[in-house]
C-alpha cells in the first residue's frame, strides 16, 4: 500500500471488493478497544460506543476499569490486564460490563497485547454483546446439523447458478459426491433430467424476482439406473444477506419417486375404470354380433393397442352350440372386425371381416382358444410372427409395421370359447404388462357376454322369421273383383320377430276374406301363435261364417293359447254385391279412399283383443265401388316412441291423398314415409282395390 494507504492501482486489480453493510461481523457488532500499558482508553470504536453506551469523547483518556466495570470486580480486572500484558497471552471469556444507563451486560471478549514503535505495550480488546453471539453460533450450529443429517437433499447456489455447498442427501440423490457439484452449474450436474434449462430457467427467475419456487415437480431418469424414472420435488428460494444482497439461491429437493409411480398407477387404474365404463356403454349397443365385435375393437384401439381383431368361432355363428377345440386340431374362425389406431397396411395381415380361415394348432389364437386363457408374447420374433399371422405375407406387413408385442385373450360366455381377440402394439413402445392382461380379459369378458347374447338372439330371430314366413304363404292369385298388394317388415332393431300376420282367402260365392293381426309379444312362441289363428282364421272362413261369429270363434280358441292375446280385422268382398263386412277385434281401423274424395279412417266398433274370452262383435257392411281402396294394416306401420298415434294416423292419410300408379308402388310408398331404421315392431299391410269385375 502507499502512503496512502490506497492501493496503488485500485482495489480490483488485486481481487479485493468492498464489503457491503450487513455481513456477519455488522450482525455482531464487534467492538474494538485499545488500552495504553497504565490501563487508560487510547482506542475507541464506533461499535464500542454502540456496545458500552459511552462516546469516544467521554471514553478517550480515561481508565477502563472505573468506566466499565463494577467495583466489586476491578481486583480480576486488574489481574487479567496484568496477565496480559506481562505474559501477552491472550484471555478469552465473558465478563460483566456496566453500560453507560447503568445497567449491566454480559459480553464475549477476546483480549491479546500489542507492542508500539518503541516497544510500548498495548493491549487490545475485542468485544461483542454475548446473547446476540450466542443465537448466531446457535443458528449456526442448527444451520450446520439441518444442512449434514436432513434427509431433504439441500444446496446452494451462486449467482451463476454454480453450487457451492451440497449436503450429503443431494449427493445421494443424484449419484454425485460433492465434490462432483462443487463449482459446476446446473447443466452439467443434472443431466439426468428431461429438461436442465427449464430447471435453471425457474432458477433464474427466482434470482430475478425474488419470488420463491414452492415444491415444483420434476422427473427424469435416474442416474444410477437409467433405465428407472425418476421424480423430484424441488423447492428454490432467493438467498440475500441482511442488507439485502443477493447472494445465490438455496435448493431442496425431495425424492417423489414412490408419490410418482403411486399416482402414475392411481391414473392408470381410473383409466381402465373409465375404460370398462366406455366399454359397458358402448359396445352391445344393439343385439348384432357383428356391431357388437366392432364395438369391442374400437374400444380398444387405441387405449390398449394399435391394431386389434375380433375373430368367432364359426360353430358359434352357424346355429351351433360353442365346440370345444381339441389340442392339435385347427380352429375354424371367422373376422367380425379389424380396426387399427391409425393407417397401416397392417390390417391386411387379419383375416377380413367376414372371412372364414381354418387356423392349424400351432397358431397363437388358436392355442388361446384350446386353453381358455391368455397368450401374451411381449418379445415378438420372426417365428413368433409365422404363429400369429395368417400367412407369409402377414408376417412381412406385421414386421414392416414394426410389431413387437402380441397378446389374444379368449372370449368366454356362460363357460364357453367363443372366440379370441388379437392386441398387437407397434407404434406404441411399451409391452403388454399385466395390468393391460387384466384389462383386456375384463373387456373380452364383458363383451363375450353380449356376443353370445346377440348370437343367441340372431339365431332365435331367424328361426321365428323362417318359421313365420313358412306360416305365411304366398297369397293365392288375384281374387275376383279384388286388386291387392301386401308387404310383410320385421322389426329393424329389435332382435325379436313379432306375431303380425295378413291373409286373403277364398270363399264360397267367390268372396274374398281379408285378414290382419297382430299377436302379443315376440318371438318363437308369438310366431307359434300367430300360425295356430292363422290356421283357425283359414279354417273358419271356409264354414262361410260373418266376421263377427269368426271373431267370436278365434276369442275362444286365442283363450287356450300362449301368448293368447291379439288384435284381428276380418272382412269379406262380395264382389257380386261389391260391399264389404268387416269386424274387429280390438284392432286399430283400416282406411277407405274412395275416389275423388280425401282418405279416410273407418267408424267401426273397436272390440276387445282375441283372448279375452268375454267378447261379443259387431259387424259393419261397405260398399265399395269401382277403384276403392281399402287399406288394412298393424300398429307397427303407425306407432312411435316420439309421436302420438293420432298424429301418425293423420300422416298416414296425407300419403294416401299422395295417387301411385300400383297398389304395389302404394305399399312401398308407405313404409319408406313411415318406416324407419331404429323401429321395433313388426308391420304388415294389405291393400285392396275393387275393380269392378262381377262374376
Amino acid at each position: 500500500m502507499g502512503a496512502t494507504g490506497e492501493f496503488p492501482e485500485g482495489p480490483a486489480s488485486v481481487g479485493v471488493a468492498p464489503a457491503e453493510p450487513g455481513g456477519l461481523l455488522d450482525v455482531l457488532g464487534v467492538a474494538a478497544v485499545v488500552l495504553d500499558s497504565a490501563g487508560r482508553i487510547a482506542l475507541w470504536s464506533p461499535q464500542a460506543e454502540e456496545l458500552f453506551g459511552w462516546t469516544a469523547d467521554q471514553a478517550l483518556g480515561r481508565f477502563a476499569a472505573p468506566l466499565l466495570v463494577a467495583p466489586e470486580h476491578f481486583d480480576l480486572v486488574l489481574h487479567l490486564f496484568a496477565q496480559v500484558m506481562s505474559s501477552g497471552e491472550t484471555w478469552a471469556g465473558v465478563f460483566p460490563v456496566r453500560h453507560k444507563d447503568g445497567s449491566t451486560r454480559l459480553v464475549e471478549f477476546r483480549n491479546m497485547r500489542l507492542l508500539g514503535q518503541q516497544g510500548m505495550p498495548y493491549a487490545l480488546g475485542i468485544a461483542t454483546d454475548q446473547a446476540t453471539l450466542r443465537e448466531v453460533e446457535r443458528d449456526l450450529a442448527l444451520s450446520v446439523q439441518l444442512v449434514a443429517q436432513s434427509p431433504i437433499g439441500l444446496a446452494v447456489l451462486d449467482s451463476n447458478l454454480r453450487y457451492v455447498m451440497v449436503n450429503p442427501a443431494l449427493e445421494s440423490l443424484n449419484g454425485q459426491s460433492a465434490a462432483q457439484h462443487i463449482g459446476r452449474d446446473v447443466h452439467q450436474v443434472l443431466r439426468f433430467l428431461d429438461d436442465t434449462e427449464a430447471v435453471a430457467s425457474m432458477m433464474r427467475q427466482v434470482l430475478d424476482t425474488g419470488r420463491p419456487l414452492i415444491n415444483h415437480f420434476i422427473v427424469g431418469r435416474s442416474p444410477t439406473d437409467p433405465g428407472h424414472e425418476i421424480a423430484r420435488s424441488v423447492s428454490y428460494y432467493r438467498l440475500e444477506n441482511p442488507a439485502g444482497r443477493v447472494l445465490g439461491v438455496a435448493a431442496s429437493v425431495v425424492d417423489s419417486s414412490e408419490q410418482h409411480r403411486a399416482g402414475l398407477e392411481a391414473a392408470a387404474a381410473r383409466k381402465r375404470l373409465a375404460t370398462i365404463a366406455r366399454a359397458s356403454a358402448m359396445v352391445g349397443t344393439t343385439l348384432d354380433v357383428e356391431k357388437t365385435a366392432r364395438e369391442l375393437a374400437d374400444i380398444l384401439v387405441p387405449e390398449l393397442a394399435d391394431l386389434a381383431a375380433v375373430d368367432i368361432l364359426d360353430a358359434v355363428l352357424d346355429d351351433r352350440q360353442p365346440e370345444t377345440v381339441s389340442p392339435g386340431a385347427p380352429a375354424v374362425f371367422r373376422a367380425l372386425a379389424v380396426t387399427a389406431a391409425y393407417p397401416t397396411d397392417a390390417v391386411y395381415a387379419a383375416d377380413q371381416t367376414g372371412h372364414m380361415a381354418a387356423y392349424a394348432a400351432d397358431r397363437l389364437i388358436t392355442q388361446c382358444v384350446i386353453t381358455g386363457r391368455p397368450v401374451l408374447v411381449n418379445q415378438v420374433t420372426d417365428t413368433d410372427l409365422q404363429h400369429i399371422a395368417a400367412d407369409p405375407r402377414g408376417a412381412a406387413l406385421l414386421a414392416q409395421a414394426g410389431l413387437h408385442a402380441y397378446l389374444a385373450v379368449p372370449l368366454i360366455a356362460r363357460g364357453e370359447v367363443l372366440g379370441a381377440l388379437d392386441l398387437c402394439r407397434a407404434r406404441n413402445p411399451l409391452p403388454f404388462d399385466p395390468d393391460d392382461v387384466v384389462l383386456a380379459v375384463e373387456l373380452a369378458d364383458r363383451a363375450a357376454v353380449r356376443i353370445d347374447n346377440a348370437r343367441l338372439y340372431q339365431n332365435q330371430r331367424r328361426t321365428a322369421l323362417t318359421l313365420q314366413r313358412h306360416l305365411m304363404t304366398h297369397l293365392p292369385p288375384q281374387p275376383t273383383g279384388l286388386e291387392i298388394a301386401y308387404r310383410y317388415q320385421p322389426a329393424q332393431v329389435s332382435a325379436e320377430v313379432g306375431g303380425d300376420w295378413f291373409d286373403a282367402i277364398p270363399v264360397a260365392g267367390d268372396k274374398t276374406a281379408l285378414v290382419i293381426g297382430d299377436v302379443m309379444g315376440s318371438g318363437i312362441n308369438a310366431a307359434a301363435t300367430m300360425g295356430q289363428l292363422r290356421t283357425a282364421v283359414r279354417t273358419l272362413a271356409e264354414l262361410d261364417l260373418d266376421p263377427a261369429q269368426v271373431l267370436l270363434h278365434l276369442d275362444h280358441i286365442a283363450a287356450g293359447l300362449e301368448p293368447g292375446f291379439a288384435t284381428c280385422i276380418y272382412a269379406v268382398y262380395d264382389p257380386h254385391r261389391m260391399h264389404c263386412v268387416i269386424a274387429l277385434a280390438g284392432h286399430i281401423p283400416p282406411v277407405l279412399t274412395r275416389l275423388g274424395r280425401p282418405p279416410e279412417l273407418v267408424e267401426l266398433p273397436t272390440g276387445t283383443p282375441l283372448g279375452v274370452g268375454v267378447a261379443a262383435f259387431e259387424q259393419t257392411t261397405l260398399h265399395l265401388d269401382t277403384g276403392d281402396q281399402l287399406l288394412l294394416y298393424t300398429d307397427g306401420l303407425v306407432e312411435t316412441r316420439d309421436q302420438p298415434i293420432d298424429t301418425r294416423l293423420n300422416v298416414l292419410l296425407d300419403l294416401l291423398t299422395e295417387p301411385q300408379p300400383t297398389l304395389e308402388a302404394t305399399c312401398d310408398h308407405l313404409l319408406g314415409a313411415l318406416r324407419h331404421p331404429h323401429d321395433h315392431d313388426d308391420v304388415a299391410l294389405l291393400i285392396c282395390r275393387a275393380n269392378g269385375h262381377r262374376p
